[in-house]
């Protein structure tokens, strides 16, 4: 594994028409990826949140083919630690990172995977960390 995959590169893939380069460079890197089980969370529960639908039953079966071909990754004790260690140093400069990209930025860093985003912004001031 080389590249992580934030929130945002999962939710392109369960597009009806996914953008062709992120498509094509996933194909390109699947052996080298892995999601982090917070991204999983954050789409599940958005599908979930979904009445039935055709929408709803694509997304759920784009993410049972991501489950069989990516490891995803839990957020641990070493990403725990990190993530409360950056939390601390940020906030102490008043940054307030959403909660959840911090436990991504934290199995990224911990594992020392490059993190696969479309929103620099929201992973720029974690030390570590390689976008």
């Amino acid at each position: 594994m080389r590249f992580l995959l934030d929130t945002n590169v999962l939710s392109e893939l369960t597009r009806r028409v996914p953008n062709p380069f992120v498509r094509a460079n996933i194909d390109r890197f699947a052996d080298d990826l892995a999601l982090p089980s917070v991204s999983l969370h954050e789409i599940l529960y958005g599908a979930l949140r979904l009445p039935e639908s055709r929408k709803r039953r694509a997304i759920f079966a784009q993410l049972d083919y991501i489950r069989a071909t990516m490891p995803i990754l839990p957020y641990d004790e070493p990403a725990a630690t990190w993530h409360a260690s950056e939390r601390s140093r940020l906030s102490q400069i008043g940054l307030m990172p959403a909660f959840a990209d911090g436990q991504i930025a934290a199995i990224a860093a911990t594992r020392e995977l490059i993190l696969v985003t479309n929103n620099l912004r929201d992973f720029q001031y974690f030390d570590g960390l390689a976008i």
